[in-house]
């Protein structure tokens, strides 16, 4: 089994910053990436942002590009999505996404988060 822990998402204004960071845990044997995606009240799952972690390769949302920066620490297992100049349209619950092979597993698989509120408004 696996667990993603999400943290960090809250209240801000229009150009605030929010950190979010996301943690696997559990019986893990590599991950191939983490990322984020968010879902906003009657709209799809988007893709944000994610990381590759053998070699630091990142997409970003055309939304977010410039304004969002995705890390990682592959050693923790941990990925950070650090958002500036957040706008009311960036509103939604983020979730953590990781591609990882558990050790009790033959295969990659995806894993999620519970997800986290994101509110930008004034």
């Amino acid at each position: 089994q696996a667990h993603l822990v999400e943290s960090g998402g809250g209240l801000v204004q229009p150009g605030g910053s929010l950190r979010l960071s996301c943690a696997a845990s559990g019986n893990i044997y590599s991950i191939n990436r983490m990322g984020w995606y968010r879902q906003a009240p009657g709209k799809q799952r988007e893709l944000v942002a994610r990381i590759i972690f053998s070699s630091g390769d990142t997409t970003y949302a055309d939304s977010v590009k410039g304004r969002f920066t995705i890390s990682g620490d592959n050693a923790a297992n941990t990925v950070y999505l650090q958002m500036d100049s957040l706008k009311p349209e960036d509103t939604a619950v983020y979730y953590c996404n990781a591609f990882m092979f558990l050790r009790t597993n033959l295969d990659f698989s995806d894993y999620w988060g519970q997800g986290t509120q994101v509110t930008v408004s004034s």
